[in-house]
């Protein structure tokens, strides 16, 4: 590992714990825009999380060590994704350590614990919460595998930085495949990170809530921690589908700095129009029923599946 590469990766995960929250204050504020509301300060999400930090923690009576130690551990396993994600530059030391099947599975380590936290404390809210997540990721993670799968098996590798060296040389022009796929990871993208029309971000109705229900018990720096991961999980997902499907502005050499400092501009750019894409959505849909939700993600399943299948016969 040489030093220009570490600094570089530095770099990369100072960049995701930076823009993370910036990213959620943006999308906010695009959506409040877009619905003829007075729009909130797009650092509003730092000040929360600095709040948070300076408050003191309650914690219940019934609490075990997993409830304290997931905050700690969901905030690690984002920082991790956020360091094998290529969204600055493709050779970097943890982007060739992981490939995108172990990047699922550091999304699911975090998923698992935050749902034993909810159901640790015992209350009605979490369970139901932990229950209507898992679910959620149990019909989600197979379409994200099948999108990876289809970049895969166009670049004949799983390793991220392979993918978007390969992508980034192809010629401009819309592939059958890629398209299917763009859908089907937006649809999921949507669903894992609980925005409309699977959750709403904004609503604390316990009847229709999802990841809030979750997280009632938690308090000062474990709410923050979690609520910086939440940032940091819209951020991982928006780099993996710019990384997928934009693969262009990224850098191709952690020792070439001119390029990594023009790929972050692009990044920002980048990240600033895939917010306001996400807020016209959120505002042009509607929430589902948490029953229709296996219908939303069957689709996008079943759009990856046509996509892997029209690169298999057709090669395009």
């Amino acid at each position: 590992m040489t030093p220009s590469a570490l600094l570089s990766q530095v770099l990369q995960l100072a960049m995701a714990l930076v823009l993370a929250p910036l990213l959620v204050g943006w999308v906010d504020q695009c959506r409040a825009w877009l619905q003829n509301k007075r729009a909130p300060s797009m650092l509003l999400p730092y000040r929360m999380i600095t709040k948070l930090f300076h408050k003191d923690a309650v914690v219940a009576e019934s609490a075990s060590p997993i409830f304290r130690v997931t905050p700690y551990i969901v905030f690690a396993a984002m920082v991790l994704a956020a360091a094998i994600v290529p969204s600055l530059a493709t050779d970097l030391p943890f982007g060739r350590a992981a490939d995108a099947i172990a990047l699922v599975g550091v999304f699911a380590l975090a998923r698992v614990f935050i749902a034993l936290a909810a159901m640790d404390i015992g209350t009605a809210f979490g369970s139901m919460g932990a229950r209507r997540e898992m679910f959620i990721g149990f019909l989600a993670e197979p379409a994200l595998l099948m999108v990876l799968f289809t970049a895969s098996l166009i670049c004949g590798s799983t390793s991220l930085p392979t993918i978007v060296e390969t992508l980034a040389h192809r010629d401009i022009a819309i592939y059958p495949s890629l398209a299917f796929a763009g859908v089907a990871f937006t649809m999921v993208s949507l669903a894992e990170n609980a925005r409309i029309p699977i959750d709403n971000p904004a609503t604390h109705l316990e009847l229709t809530m999802i990841h809030e229900a979750m997280i009632l018990e938690y308090s000062a720096r474990h709410l923050a921690l979690i609520e910086w991961a939440s940032a940091l999980k819209l951020f991982n997902y928006s780099c993996i589908g710019l990384a997928l499907f934009l693969p262009f502005g990224i850098a191709e050499g952690s020792a070439d700095w001119l390029a990594i400092l023009g790929a972050t501009p692009i990044l920002i750019a980048k990240l600033g129009v895939g917010g306001l894409a996400l807020a016209l959505v959120e505002t042009l849909s509607a929430k589902l029923r948490i029953f229709r939700a296996p219908e939303f993600l069957g689709t996008a399943f079943l759009l990856a599946v046509l996509g892997m299948l029209v690169n298999q016969l057709l090669g395009s």
